[in-house]
């Protein structure tokens, strides 16, 4: 049995992986967070589930049980936006709560990044750190910084690509929450061709991959380069947006006959006629269009069954 510190529990992909622990597993899970009223999973489900009522922000009182107890890290928590704040949570305090963990007694760190900041060879994308917003730019800051501490050769990294997830009782995603928005207007989005590419999975299948790495803490991922930080890409092979687009069409059974290219010039026009704001990253990324990774995985990598494979399931299972 091990005891395992988890931040972030009360988020869409904190639901999903703290509920297949206390589901799967009989280990010690004490859950750090804000508001234990957001928590929608039986947190009462089986004994050893301990909800810590507190914040981040003051991560040091927990220092004891973080230095002599803590078997397994799983670092989820964040901040979105408000740069004091973000830089904060998301770099000061988490490095902070690394440094506080035990070599000699943690197996395991699993801290979660994001796949913007990587380029198209699993490196750091340096526009991430220009251009991103302050999520994105000082998630890029933390990772910067892992390799310093030390426990940095327990630590695995993992980096969600686009996240879907979410129903009556969890969070649902940023993604999932605004996926009508999207599909309402699929009689008109497939007529255009858009030069782009991307990778997505369920938070369902990211706790399948979280329960994995819990229980092979002896598990590390194949390295192209000595001395970083394990790294583990998390995502469905890339997909096109125009096979994407055709696969939402068909599941709305509409047809895909004519496509007409929608350039960069002529997005552009679009951008200036209908005055839309276009913030640094935003503009970034239509111009980098193709965020692909290389060897992303998902539970079938390790020889489980995925939740979500398809676009299709990814609509069947969203309740489109």
């Amino acid at each position: 049995m091990k005891r395992i510190f988890i931040t972030g529990a009360s988020g869409c992909i904190g639901h999903y992986m703290t509920e297949a622990l206390i589901q799967n597993t009989d280990h010690e899970l004490y859950l750090l967070v804000r508001n234990p009223d957001k928590l929608q999973f039986d947190y009462n489900a089986r004994p050893g589930i301990y909800v810590l009522q507190g914040d981040m922000s003051r991560i040091e009182e927990y220092s004891d049980l973080l230095l002599k107890d803590i078997n397994i890290a799983i670092l989820a928590a964040t901040a979105w936006g408000g740069q004091g704040e973000t830089y904060d949570i998301n770099v000061v305090k988490t490095l902070g709560l690394i440094n506080l963990l035990n070599p000699k007694i943690c197996e395991r760190v699993i801290y979660f990044s994001t796949a913007s900041i990587l380029d198209q060879n699993n490196k750091l994308l340096l526009p991430a750190s220009q251009f991103g917003h302050d999520y994105i730019r000082t998630k890029y800051q933390c990772f910067s910084q892992l390799a310093k501490t030390a426990i940095a050769n327990k630590i695995i990294a993992v980096f969600p690509t686009l996240v879907f997830g979410g129903d009556k009782d969890k969070p649902y995603s940023h993604l999932s929450s605004g996926i009508t928005d999207v599909t309402q207007w699929i009689g008109l989005i497939r007529w255009f061709s858009v030069d782009g590419s991307f990778h997505f999975i369920h938070a369902q299948d990211i706790a399948g991959v979280i329960s994995y790495l819990v229980e092979n803490p002896d598990y590390v991922p194949p390295q192209e380069d000595d001395g970083e930080i394990n790294c583990l890409v998390l995502g469905k092979p890339a997909i096109s947006v125009d096979i994407a687009i055709a696969d939402i069409s068909r599941y709305f059974n509409k047809g895909v006959y004519v496509r007409f290219p929608l350039y960069i010039w002529l997005a552009n026009i679009f951008i200036k006629i209908f005055r839309i704001q276009m913030d640094s990253w935003s503009r970034f990324s239509l111009d980098y269009r193709h965020f692909t990774y290389t060897n992303p995985v998902t539970p079938a990598s390790f020889g489980l069954k995925n939740y979500c494979s398809t676009i299709q399931e990814l609509m069947e299972v969203s309740g489109v």
